[in-house]
């Protein structure tokens, strides 16, 4: 054999191998929603512990309005049927399909992002601040990690959508999909939390 080829030729593994295997990068994805249900939970222990301490302040009671959390939440759970449908679109290799239900997602998750802001500015204006009591520390503190999940998940799902459109259901766009499609439903999960645990224990209890 020419040692010339022995030089240049490429050992097996080099050629096979690939550069983000599927298996890794699942792995990689569900190590860092553990590590977010380790943040939410030290969040939901912290509002356990401070959530009734007013300082003479307002309450839950006082301040939430349930059928306005209510129409919220319900905007965040259509977001999540609206992605299983983006996701059985791509699995019909229907670009276009998964593209219009991608947007319609995040259409509704920008109207729940909408609502809670409006809701903290509602609360700011009544002197009700994340500074006024332990209670509106942990309150402010447990949703807007929330807000700020579900508005990281819309520039990633924006992000997606452009790679979609230029290069179409590649394996490595469905994977990116099937992460995001985790991490949306992730945010679901807790969000039910949150709207039991934070807005109608501390109302009706």
């Amino acid at each position: 054999m020419d040692p010339r080829t022995l030089k240049t030729e490429k050992p097996e593994f080099y050629l096979t191998e690939e550069h983000h295997p599927e298996s890794s990068t699942n792995i990689g994805f569900w190590l860092y929603l553990m590590s977010d249900c380790l943040i939410f939970a030290m969040l939901f222990a912290v509002y356990g512990v401070l959530g009734r301490n007013y300082a003479a302040g307002p309450s839950p009671a006082d301040l939430f309005e349930l059928p306005t959390v209510a129409m919220n939440t319900a905007m965040l759970l259509i977001s999540s049927i609206t992605y299983g449908f983006a996701m059985l679109a791509m699995e019909k290799n229907n670009k276009s399909g998964t593209l219009v239900w991608l947007a319609v997602t995040g259409v509704f998750g920008a109207i729940f992002i909408g609502l809670e802001l409006h809701e903290f500015a509602a609360l700011i204006h009544e002197g009700a601040g994340p500074t006024r009591s332990a209670f509106l520390s942990s309150f402010f503190t447990l949703v807007g990690t929330h807000g700020l999940h579900v508005t990281f998940g819309i520039i990633w799902l924006l992000t997606l959508m452009v790679q979609v459109s230029k290069h179409g259901l590649i394996a490595e766009n469905r994977r990116r999909l099937m992460c995001l499609s985790m991490f949306w439903h992730f945010l679901d999960v807790v969000w039910i939390g949150v709207f039991s645990y934070v807005y109608l224990l501390g109302v009706i209890g």
